[in-house]
């Protein structure tokens, strides 16, 4: 009998979008919601997230240290199946893998995501931390600029996602949403969900792929996919609005990294991510 995995949090609409339903033992069934889309795509932090889910149910320690993703195909709204495997367990630490598939209207199977993830408990971890990351320089909240604040940048297909998102932009950051980007390859900003969800461990892993992307700053317009996208979750954060700053060194032969810093609003940094993606044609 199918069994529906339980939201961790409340039942916000991120935890009932990102659920599953147990159908076998490894195999999850999914609903990807349109309401995580940017330009008819969904967004690759949420993915991230669903299986993220699939794999805390699956493995025996609780909370995501690392996951490294491979995006193989644009996934769209509609039914998915997530398929699970255990590699190894141990006493704190626990590695799978998942993937995300989707069948096409001939009903050939197209996998659309592929992930190896290392859990683990955060609650566990020591508290000592010896750092030279310092928190970014953001401006304080209400002196960052969110939609309601100038022209809201349209895109042919969409961009459901900033309805679920609360995103205040450092104003040094916004260039590109009034035709004037700074040529940095930079973006920071606060971030929280906008039904008011505390961030825990699983929405981290959208958390590092939701800002607009650091080509915007470029002067770069349109989609750029994600080929691959690791994330470290380094613990469990604090309640209150997270700061996120992200950053592009080297756009070359069509591809640009991403570098994100997430910050909880205790000043530890709870999660980093480097992506891999396609720059804008």
């Amino acid at each position: 009998m199918a069994q529906a995995v339980q939201a961790s949090i409340g039942d916000s609409e991120f935890d009932r979008d990102t659920a599953v339903t147990l159908r076998a033992p490894g195999v999850y069934d999914a609903e990807l919601s349109a309401g995580w889309t940017v330009l008819r795509a969904v967004n690759g932090g949420y993915l991230l997230a669903l299986l993220g889910r699939s794999l805390a149910d699956a493995l025996p320690h609780p909370d995501p240290f690392t996951v490294s993703a491979h995006y193989l195909s644009a996934s769209q709204p509609g039914p998915a199946v997530i398929r699970t495997q255990t590699i190894r367990t141990g006493r704190t630490l626990s590695t799978g893998q998942a993937s995300l598939v989707q069948y096409g209207e001939d009903g050939t199977e197209v996998e659309r995501i592929r992930v190896l993830a290392t859990y683990g408990d955060l609650d566990g971890l020591t508290d000592e931390v010896r750092t030279s990351a310092r928190p970014p320089a953001i401006p304080p909240y209400e002196n960052c600029l969110g939609p309601e604040d100038g022209p809201e940048p349209t895109f042919a297909g969409g961009s459901a996602i900033t309805r679920r998102l609360n995103i205040r932009l450092d104003p040094a950051t916004v260039g590109w949403a009034v035709g004037m980007p700074s040529g940095k390859g930079e973006m920071r900003g606060w971030f929280s969900l906008a039904d008011g969800r505390d961030a825990d461990p699983l929405s981290l892993l959208l958390t590092v792929d939701a800002l607009p992307p650091t080509s915007f700053e470029l002067g770069l317009k349109g989609w750029t996919p994600t080929v691959e996208l690791t994330t470290h979750v380094r613990c469990r954060p604090a309640p209150g609005p997270l700061r996120v700053a992200i950053t592009t060194r080297n756009l070359a032969g069509g591809f640009l990294e991403e570098d994100a810093e997430v910050w909880d609003s205790r000043d530890r940094l709870v999660a980093q991510s480097r992506q891999l993606a396609k720059a804008p044609r």
